[in-house]
């Protein structure tokens, strides 16, 4: 992935980058009171090369003037049928408010369907209100089964084939 949106560049993850991300994460975490869990619920982005790589995802990170504001990422999962389970979308407070969330769920959303997945799962909090927005703006129903122990919320869009979205347009 190598994508502009405005200012932003949006990019693949490099080792290179794991230090910043992980500060990227222990303070968005923190501004909503939570603790990072690199052994936990956030060790997919400690390890992005098994996590996202082996399986098949893709890990993204967001750059603004040479600074990491931004990740996202999916990557297969078990439940469901053909799904994938959007992780770490998270943006720093100065850049949100500016489209570039659902910039990155268009361009996830995008991929997946590019790669045949027919499921899209998503877990989140409800204190994350930007998030849950967008995820119910763009057609993510409520569901059950939440794995993540910091979350309380459990969303999942089916997909449909490019070729059908078209012709139903």
């Amino acid at each position: 992935m190598r994508s502009h949106y405005q200012e932003f560049l949006v990019r693949d993850w490099q080792p290179t980058d794991r230090q910043a991300v992980a500060t990227l994460l222990q303070t968005v975490l923190a501004e909503y009171q939570f603790c990072c869990e690199p052994q936990g619920t956030d060790r997919d982005a400690f390890d992005v090369e098994h996590h996202y790589w082996a399986t098949g995802g893709e890990f993204w990170v967001v750059e603004h003037q040479g600074n990491i504001v931004g990740t996202a990422g999916y990557y297969p999962i078990q439940r469901g049928h053909r799904a994938v389970e959007i992780r770490k979308m998270y943006l720093q407070a100065g850049v949100r408010g500016l489209g570039l969330g659902r910039f990155l769920l268009t361009q996830l959303e995008a991929r997946i369907i590019a790669k045949g997945y027919q499921e899209i799962w998503i877990e989140t909090a409800s204190v994350l209100r930007e998030a849950v927005r967008l995820y119910e703006r763009n057609g993510y129903q409520t569901a059950t089964g939440i794995e993540a122990s910091r979350c309380d919320r459990v969303y999942c869009k089916p997909l449909m084939p490019q070729s059908v979205a078209v012709a139903v347009r």
